[in-house]
């Protein structure tokens, strides 16, 4: 089977499933999501990404029915149905099905989303270009959910312009990237946004931050302006699905390329952790690039 879709117990391929109009997702983007990828039919850093999948749940006052044992034996079980040996995981919860109406219904019972496709992560030698977008979202960034039209739309400018990824700025204040976290290097330090209301705190971000203790290069995790960013020896982008990435462009003007050797170490050491962690649990052991 190419790609593999699930909601609410019943399965296929993703384009023949089908979904009801009065889930809330629909009228509301009501429901919060996460995704990682799996190597080996093996899901990668599983029990973190459900964690912060229940803690969003939990932000955003989902109540669910499943436990995360559960759930993370679903995800487990749905990756082997797929041929793909590198699949993108992806699941989401909604607050059920009603008819529109704003507050909250009652007895409904919440929708679990989930899907599989075939997944290639990108070329770490490919430098990334990026440009900046005004940060226009609301106060709850910290939470993975499903409202994301401004993050569509800085995507699509990104696009437009040539670009990689789109930088969000929020009065001088560099916070995320629309579908990524962003970070920089500065006389060996690693310095990235705190993890406040601002920022989602990625899985990628937690992964290259407690990489950075192992190797000895200091974390400074206070804000950064656009300006400091601009003259950063090294512009990174991280997440579940990219590790890491290093831009050399900003907004058309050339960023970083002063830390490559210290890029190539974060990057060896956070896909050597992916192969050390499929390997703990039963896929094949080796190193090397990315799946």
């Amino acid at each position: 089977m190419e790609n593999l879709g699930y909601y609410n117990g019943e399965t296929g391929p993703i384009e023949e499933m089908k979904v009801p109009m009065d889930d809330r997702s629909s009228w509301f983007g009501d429901g919060v999501y996460d995704a990682t990828i799996s190597a080996d039919h093996i899901v990668y850093a599983l029990e973190e990404h459900v964690d912060r999948f229940f803690n969003s749940m939990a932000l955003l006052k989902i109540e669910p029915d499943f436990t995360q044992k559960e759930l993370a034996a679903l995800l487990s079980s749905l990756v082997k149905k797929v041929d793909s040996p590198v699949q993108m995981v992806y699941w989401q919860v909604t607050r059920g099905t009603a008819p529109r109406a704003h507050a909250f219904p009652q007895g409904a019972r919440p929708n679990l989303w989930i899907f599989l496709r075939p997944w290639k992560t990108a070329d770490p030698a490919r430098g990334q270009k990026l440009v900046t977008v005004e940060d226009t979202r609301f106060f709850h960034c910290n939470i993975k959910t499903l409202n994301l039209i401004p993050n569509v739309l800085a995507a699509e400018d990104a696009r437009k312009a040539g670009c990689d990824e789109a930088v969000f700025h929020r009065s001088g204040r560099v916070t995320e990237c629309s579908r990524s976290n962003v970070h920089i290097l500065k006389d060996g330090v690693f310095r990235t946004a705190p993890a406040d209301s601002l920022i989602l705190a990625g899985i990628g971000r937690a992964h290259i931050m407690a990489l950075c203790g192992k190797l000895g290069v200091p974390v400074d995790e206070t804000p950064f302006s656009v300006q400091e960013m601009m003259a950063a020896d090294e512009v990174l982008i991280t997440s579940s699905g990219v590790f890491c990435l290093a831009a050399t462009h900003v907004n058309g003007m050339p960023v970083g390329g002063r830390a490559p050797a210290l890029v190539g170490r974060l990057r060896d050491a956070l896909i050597g952790e992916l192969w050390d962690y499929i390997a703990a649990r039963g896929g094949a052991a080796r190193r090397g690039g990315p799946p």
